[in-house]
């Protein structure tokens, strides 16, 4: 039965890292050919654009925020369970408290953000000052807690690494690579937009192999139980 349990844990720790990897992907793929945010135009076409395309802005801070939280939590837990009879038992909770903080701030972040939108359209067509004012209000926000820096998630994935690491699970390559994204992650308290971009890219290649990593540990279960 625990042996069926951890294969079920597994599966979906893998699927959901793999998830999370494509969440991003999307992310890159919208922001650097969709996103036509008009940063240096007047106010009144800064307001014109985001009413113009609130839906779909919507739809995708949904996804690359919201969704991209729920998923982390699952991955957070799986994450915790596979600790749970090793040794770094402490270093694990640690890890999971700080898991769950990004998860938390990323959901808030998503729906400040939704929120917020909704009120700038609205307020626009009354008064594009106030609309602007309170824009500039959401957007710091939103970057505050979860788009302007990734302290949070980087002391998350630096100490799975750790964890992984001290227990001999997975690839010592797949853990080494957890401790230069943490690091990177960790990095971008410094206002350099290069150590946002190396987290996101790295990250990306450490959710895929972390989840073909937790799949394959799955396979092996089965088999090891057939």
């Amino acid at each position: 039965m625990k042996g069926l349990k951890m294969k079920k844990v597994d599966y979906a720790s893998g699927l959901c890292a793999l998830f999370l990897a494509l969440i991003y992907i999307a992310a890159f793929l919208y922001f650097g050919a969709l996103w036509a945010y008009p940063h240096s135009a007047e106010v009144s076409e800064q307001l014109e654009y985001l009413s113009r395309n609130h839906l779909s802005i919507s739809i995708v801070y949904f996804s690359i925020y919201i969704l991209f939280g729920v998923v982390l939590s699952v991955l957070v837990l799986g994450l915790s369970e596979k600790h749970a009879t090793f040794r770094t038992l402490y270093l694990s909770k640690l890890a999971t408290l700080f898991g769950a903080l990004w998860v938390g701030l990323v959901i808030a972040s998503g729906m400040i953000f939704i929120i917020g939108l909704g009120s700038v359209v609205e307020l626009a067509a009354i008064n594009s000052e106030r609309a602007s004012e309170v824009w500039y209000i959401v957007s710091l926000l939103t970057e505050s807690l979860g788009g302007g820096n990734e302290l949070v998630g980087g002391v998350w994935v630096l100490l799975i690494s750790l964890c992984n690491l001290f227990s001999n699970i997975f690839s010592r390559w797949l853990n080494y690579l957890g401790l230069f994204v943490g690091v990177a992650g960790i990095a971008t308290v410094y206002p350099a937009g290069i150590f946002t971009e190396i987290f996101g890219v790295s990250q990306i290649v450490w959710f895929i192999w972390l989840g073909l990593s937790f799949i394959g540990h799955a396979n092996v279960n089965t088999n090891a139980n057939t």
